[in-house]
């Protein structure tokens, strides 16, 4: 298949990364697959380094210039299936469509539980734009034919999926080895979190609970980077937490990171599916303090796969840290389910077959 994926964001985060994994795979699978996105956005860096097949188009805003050309685009390249990720890139994307005498089917990929425009032109969006729209959870799935009463049928939940042989998880004398090489101390508790620094991932939230909980030897790890690090930065400063929380920035082999820790917190707050982030904690047999917030349920039962505590409430998820540091059994037996948990419905491979499938059927159907 000649598969197209177009992103208009020009932020780094669970989104980008999807699409750089599905495509590389894809190609890997023997398919010709194409990003196209503006040059200056983070995806077409990344993309470059990595040597995905990206592809610089002005399509960073709604106008006339990106509008013209993706119908370039699709017209001397002509794609079997063009999958839009955000809804600059779908706007533009859906509208060159309407020009063209033999459009390629159009698949939507929503990556968000954000709530979804109530109007007659999103209707249009996605019940007669879209040959079919992808969601990364069930959650969100159920909340966009709520809201644009599209066809069930037309909509497909495919949470995205994770290598677990590059993120497996480490032994004793492993950690203490990657302790000792990133300069942390072998004996100390770290607990972490592994996400852009964006407001609704909860970072505030878990520096206001880590300093409820902390006990001596005691460090809290935030491994990325993001628009909120001077915000979060400034509440490390006001909290005293400099010499215990260590904003580490964004890390090519995140992996490394999530094995040193002896604890995963995710406390966001919105728009989620299901975090990358979480499902490579799961995969590393970490025990997870998380939220009920968006797909996260879809991943995470309360005791049995991880712990889930209220949004927004830096008391209950200080208990839930305590709990898990403190009893060892429980916490390697959540971590143990965790990873047992996303081998079976997190794989890397099992996203990329059901994503053929739907391409090939978008295209199938539009071609009757």
């Amino acid at each position: 298949m000649r598969i197209v994926h177009t992103e208009s964001s020009c932020g780094w985060g669970g989104q980008e990364i999807r699409i750089l994994e599905e495509a590389q795979g894809l190609s890997e699978r023997g398919h010709d697959v194409r990003i196209l996105c503006p040059r200056q956005s983070c995806i077409y860096e990344e993309g470059s380094k990595r040597g995905a097949p990206v592809y610089a188009v002005p399509i960073a805003r709604k106008n006339l210039q990106g509008l013209l050309a993706l119908r370039t685009w699709m017209v001397s390249h002509r794609p079997d299936v063009v999958n839009v990720h955000s809804s600059t890139d779908a706007w533009l994307v859906a509208l060159a469509a309407q020009t063209l005498r033999a459009a390629p089917p159009i698949v939507r990929t929503r990556h968000i539980s954000a709530a979804v425009p109530d109007n007659a032109a999103t209707r249009w969006l996605y019940n007669k734009a879209m040959q079919h729209v992808v969601t990364t959870g069930e959650a969100i799935r159920r909340q966009l034919i709520a809201a644009t009463g599209i066809d069930p049928a037309r909509v497909t939940s495919v949470p995205t999926g994770i290598d677990p042989q590059r993120f497996a998880p480490a032994d004793y004398e492993q950690r203490i080895a990657l302790r000792q090489r990133l300069g942390l101390d072998p004996d100390g508790v770290y607990i972490g979190i592994l996400a852009t620094l964006r407001s609704w991932k909860g970072h505030l939230d878990l520096l206001e609970a880590f300093a409820l909980a902390r006990q001596t030897g005691w460090r809290l790890l935030l491994i990325g980077d993001g628009p909120m690090r001077g915000p979060i930065s400034q509440r490390i400063a006001e909290l005293g937490l400099c010499a215990h929380a260590r904003l580490v920035g964004q890390q090519e082999r995140p992996e490394e990171w999530l094995r040193v820790l002896d604890v995963f917190a995710l406390p966001s707050y919105a728009n989620e599916g299901v975090p990358q982030a979480l499902v490579q904690a799961m995969l590393t047999a970490l025990p997870i303090v998380t939220t009920p917030v968006g797909a996260i349920p879809e991943a995470v039962s309360q005791d049995v796969t991880g712990l889930l505590v209220p949004p927004r409430s830096p008391r209950s998820l200080a208990d839930a840290l305590r709990q898990l540091v403190m009893d060892k059994d429980r916490a390697v037996r959540l971590g143990t389910m965790a990873r047992v948990e996303a081998l079976e419905k997190f794989s890397k491979a099992a996203m990329l077959d059901r994503m053929e499938t739907i391409f090939r059927t978008a295209m199938s159907t539009q071609s009757v």
